[in-house]
């Protein structure tokens, strides 16, 4: 998962452009970038780190101009050195930089065809720079530089690349892209800015980063379609794909958006409120006279549905961790070894709220289920009669091939496993997952009701489709013992 953000101004926008940066940061930390245009010439300056990081005074002096775009990345596939840093840049035609948030699931094959048939080289090991070369070769075929040309090429990104993808775009020349996959799996906002000099435009991941900035939000863009801003604020805008079944990722809602965002018409934190209260129903189904004493969220992004939860059961909801705000979220620590060393580094237990109580933890999914184990287990130390854990999500199952870095299928705890068996490996009293259907409520819109969710962790059912022996190729990249190599390598 990456966050991406693209600015037409009239004035300089980097500085905007790192503000937006910071409040994306959650989307990545591994890498970060900022490319601007000023007239004929795009500055670029990217590398490993947060953002704080990465630009400083004189970083920042260099990136002149009033269009720009930005990236906080954390990887996916691929390796994890600097030059997977974005955006990339080739020059021809006229000269593009390119920020992509999600994941081709054709890499493999478009990097071969871009090879062989567009004769282009890619560089890196990164779908994002294959993603930039086909439509740098979709554009080069234009017979002119204009917003029209610009939305044929994107119609050509469509028709050759699969899976989950939102990009902002620099074309030198023209002004700002910006485009979606046909799906809608990965989000991207269009915002506004009324100036006494003009219009102004963003485009970004979530409707968080306009808040910082003074944006208004206007939409989401919609599945399939094109928007270009050009240089003096015109915005072209176009679905160049036919229409699929529009299918955005559950999974945002559940973890890595904010709360504060706005994401199809929902917000964030009132989705994550109904999760809460959906579950706790389902608890006073399963056990009407259940034994909870307190309910304790698993921080952070847990929080808003324990709370409703705890509402729901007529219970004490109380915080039982405290959060070393110094430490990175554990979902995308890079390495098993160093996700479990973080969480004893991360949360520490706040005893008095767990001596002699039976205790309902609440997290927003289990994924692998190391740190399940081991809070399930801090709980247990400071002292509860019983611990019972509850997930905001029901079980993840299957990877997620559109740009969320869920492992190979082995490493999910609840992939070929019972709730049961599960339950026993966490080492809690009592697990209880919410129910799909419940949490597709939870997250929809009156529109997202007549079309679903990419809910493919869960079920397995991926909307794109998947070729024979992708999992396995995901295996190979995703797996922790994968990635150990690889950076030996490096």
């Amino acid at each position: 998962m990456c966050g991406i953000i693209g600015i037409v101004a009239t004035s300089e926008v980097s500085a905007a452009l790192y503000d937006g940066l910071t409040v994306l940061q959650h989307r990545g930390q591994d890498a970060a970038g900022i490319a601007t245009a000023e007239g004929r010439c795009l500055h670029l300056h990217k590398g490993n780190g947060l953002v704080k990081d990465v630009f400083g005074e004189a970083q920042m002096r260099l990136l002149g101009g009033r269009i720009g775009i930005g990236h906080c990345r954390y990887p996916t596939a691929g390796s994890e050195g600097s030059d997977e840093a974005q955006p990339f840049y080739v020059n021809s035609p006229y000269g593009i930089a390119l920020a992509h948030n999600g994941n081709l699931i054709n890499t493999e094959a478009l990097r071969q065809l871009v090879f062989e048939e567009d004769r282009r080289n890619i560089n890196t090991q990164s779908d994002s720079e294959v993603l930039l070369n086909v439509f740098a070769h979709e554009l080069a075929q234009q017979p002119t530089l204009s917003p029209d040309a610009v939305m044929n090429a994107v119609a050509g990104v469509h028709r050759r690349c699969l899976g989950g993808y939102a990009v902002v775009g620099l074309v030198l020349g023209l002004g700002l892209v910006a485009f979606r996959d046909s799906n809608g799996i990965r989000p991207l906002v269009l915002g506004r800015r009324d100036t006494a000099d003009g219009v102004e435009y963003a485009i970004a991941s979530e409707s968080v980063a306009f808040d910082i900035l003074g944006f208004t939000r206007v939409r989401d863009v919609l599945p399939g379609e094109c928007v270009v801003v050009t240089a003096n604020g015109e915005l072209h805008a176009k679905v160049c794909a036919p229409e699929q079944p529009h299918a955005p990722c559950i999974f945002e809602f559940v973890y890595f958006a904010r709360p504060d965002s706005m994401i199809e018409d929902v917000s964030v934190h009132k989705a994550r409120m109904r999760m809460g209260v959906k579950l706790g129903e389902k608890i006073l189904r399963l056990r009407p006279q259940h034994d909870i004493d307190t309910v304790v969220p698993i921080p952070d992004t847990s929080r808003t549905s324990a709370l409703e939860l705890a509402n729901v059961l007529g219970v004490k909801y109380r915080e039982g961790f405290i959060k070393n705000r110094y430490i990175g979220r554990t979902f995308i620590m890079p390495g098993q070894g160093e996700r479990v060393k973080s969480v004893r580094r991360k949360l520490n237990p706040i005893s008095l709220e767990f001596k002699d109580r039976v205790v309902l933890l609440v997290d927003d999914s289990i994924v692998r289920g190391t740190t399940s184990r081991q809070i399930v287990q801090m709980a247990r130390d400071a002292g509860a009669r019983k611990v019972y854990l509850a997930s905001a999500a029901p079980p993840v199952r299957y990877p997620n091939i559109y740009g969320i870095d869920m492992p190979a299928p082995e490493e999910l705890i609840a992939h070929g496993r019972s709730e049961e068996e599960v339950q026993q490996l966490i080492g809690c009293d009592w697990l209880v997952y919410q129910d799909l259907a419940d949490l597709e409520a939870a997250c929809a819109s009156p529109n997202q009701r007549k079309h679903g969710f990419d809910s493919s962790c869960f079920t397995g059912e991926y909307v794109t489709g998947i070729e024979p022996g992708y999992f396995e190729g995901l295996s190979r990249l995703r797996s922790d013992a994968a990635k150990q190599v690889r950076r030996k390598v490096v």
